[in-house]
């Protein structure tokens, strides 16, 4: 069973070229740091993120090279106050 818990969290960097395509990195309290692709599999919106957006990230699982989001939106009205 996954994680169906959304976390709250801002992007830091966006990385256009990584090993294994497009991700961004975003600072959450619960992580520090959690990494997400952009791949339209993962990132759920039309346009990439920019530094400063804040996302909701879900399906989050710890790899060796840290804490990865397999889920990713952009923050909505409907969203708790974080």
């Amino acid at each position: 069973m996954q994680n169906k818990k959304e976390y709250y969290a801002v992007v830091d960097k966006v990385i256009n070229d990584g090993k294994h395509g497009a991700y961004a990195v975003a600072r959450c309290t619960e992580f520090s740091s959690i990494t997400f692709s952009l791949d339209s599999k993962v990132w759920q919106e039309e346009s990439w993120p920019e530094p400063g957006t804040c996302v909701m990230l879900s399906q989050v699982i710890k790899k060796r090279a840290g804490w990865r989001a397999n889920h990713g939106r952009l923050v909505s009205p409907d969203d708790k106050q974080q």
